[in-house]
């Protein structure tokens, strides 16, 4: 069988050390399309290395180490990357990431779940630095044609209520280039940036990170409803639920509880098209 499921998740974490600096900061912010207008106070926390403040979502590209790529490697698991989709993120943070820092972080499989058609692997990492625990990830990667096993089906989704009006709707313009300048955070895969590869994989044109998307949506809910002060972040979840083209306009609509914010995206242009679902910010 392709997924051994016990085998995966008794598997020893890998362990590499990673290390960050304020322009590697910079750049993931200004993948995300920070710095617009480029003087704007609020605007600044994110690109002038003496006011720097990092959004939680950094920890996704933090030493630029591919966990996900490695965790489809781990013993127990042999797939098909075909097969493969991203379908959510979570980012814990247990305190601020400092704008400069080591850590060593350790990954591994933490459960497979068994979705009747697909497969589903939680890759985890954790970074630890001198000072303790600084953030967890886990990247919820969909393996079709791998479910069926037997396995426990996992946590169900946590999803806004799209039918009441949302509290806060701001709109987020995807730049023509900002695949290209996301991609040099760390994933370079030619989905984002080649046609000709985008064709072969179904798309008429390159698309957007996930991920991207992912950190868009955290910084605009952290500056519309936080203030931008990007500590007060707890964690944050997602299920990506659609692609995104470069040059579209992201619709982000917000729910405000106690503690909480839930979240919607669609694409505009695309008549609303899904974008990403089930997400929830808890802060302080």
């Amino acid at each position: 069988m392709p997924i051994d499921a016990a085998k995966a998740v008794a598997a020893e974490p890998r362990t590499v050390e990673i290390s960050w600096d304020h322009k590697d900061v910079q750049l993931y912010h200004l993948g995300l399309g920070a710095g617009a207008p480029a003087t704007d106070p609020a605007e600044l926390r994110y690109t002038l290395e003496s006011r720097l403040h990092v959004l939680p979502s950094f920890a996704t590209v933090a030493g630029a180490d591919a966990g996900v790529v490695g965790g489809l490697s781990s013993p127990g698991i042999d797939v098909d990357l075909a097969a493969v989709l991203h379908g959510g993120q979570t980012v814990r943070v247990h305190r601020p990431i400092p704008a400069e820092g080591r850590a060593v972080q350790t990954s591994k499989v933490a459960a497979v779940y068994d979705k009747g058609k697909a497969a589903v692997l939680v890759l985890r990492t954790e970074a630890v630095d001198d000072e303790g625990p600084l953030w967890t990830n886990d990247a919820e990667i969909f393996v079709r044609g791998e479910g069926g096993f037997g396995g426990e089906r996992g946590p169900s989704g946590l999803r806004a209520d799209t039918a009441d009006v949302p509290d806060h709707t701001v709109e987020r313009p995807v730049r023509e280039d900002q695949a290209l300048l996301y991609r040099l955070s760390g994933d370079r895969n030619p989905l984002h940036a080649d046609p000709e590869f985008a064709r072969k994989a179904g798309f008429d044109r390159p698309i957007l990170h996930g991920l991207c998307t992912y950190g868009m949506t955290l910084k605009a809910v952290a500056d519309t409803l936080l203030g931008g002060e990007v500590a007060r972040i707890r964690s944050y979840r997602t299920r990506f639920a659609g692609v995104v083209f470069p040059g579209e306009t992201l619709r982000i609509r917000m729910w405000t509880g106690d503690g909480h914010v839930r979240v919607a995206v669609t694409a505009v242009e695309r008549d609303e098209a899904p974008v990403l679902a089930d997400t929830l910010v808890e802060h302080s």
